[in-house]
């Protein structure tokens, strides 16, 4: 499993005008190959009247699902250059559909293939990016003597305090860094003094802002 990967935020869209034909981009995270494929046929229905619904999707830890469809346009001018943008940002899990609605005017292999590279930057600068790191969640188990000072210690720290539970002892539920298990599980054994239980709870991804 992996310990993290980038992708986008949330669904997306952003517009892009080029010589009277309009570019709308429409973005959303697909952890399969499943959710792709029915995100680009709800944009096709919505937008029926399109000239051309183009799409793009990249999916897996590896990258293992690559797909990228003209939709009617010249072959290797749209769904191919969204599907490079998706690499070149380094993003997985995301599908692309860039509906275009023709101006009138034609704009060759090479305006096209601008084009569908632009809209589908600017729907990802609409979507936002994440890295998600997979994190354990991890039930802390400590006597009342020790809730003051453990709860001071885990705020002031890089851990993600969840959530406190108050019951015949305190339970503590921190989210940590895959990465970070060992080197947590030492530093609170060292705070209490050895006085704890740890319980791994489950694994999960957490999202963080890309600057």
């Amino acid at each position: 499993m992996r310990e993290n990967y980038i992708t986008i935020k949330q669904k997306g869209t952003n517009e892009l005008t080029v010589s009277k034909s309009k570019f709308i981009a429409h973005c959303s995270r697909a952890s399969n190959e499943e959710d792709a494929l029915v995100f680009i046929q709800k944009i096709k229905k919505e937008h029926a009247s399109a000239t051309h619904n183009c799409s793009a999707y990249l999916i897996g830890e590896h990258n293992q699902l690559q797909k990228a469809n003209d939709d009617g346009e010249p072959s290797g001018t749209a769904g191919v250059p969204i599907l490079e943008v998706l690499k070149k940002q380094g993003l997985q899990d995301v599908v692309v559909v860039i509906t275009r609605y023709y101006g009138g005017i034609k704009l060759g292999a090479g305006g096209l293939v601008r084009a569908y590279g632009k809209a589908t930057t600017l729907g990802i600068a609409a979507a936002g990016v994440v890295e998600r790191r997979l994190h354990e969640r991890i039930k802390v188990s400590v006597d009342y003597t020790l809730l003051g000072k453990l709860e001071n210690e885990i705020r002031n720290s890089s851990y993600i305090l969840h959530h406190i539970n108050y019951t015949d002892h305190v339970e503590f539920i921190v989210d940590v860094d895959q990465t970070a298990i060992d080197f947590f599980t030492e530093w609170v054994t060292n705070v209490t003094i050895g006085q704890v239980k740890l319980t791994t709870e489950k694994k999960h991804f957490i999202d963080f802002e890309q600057l």
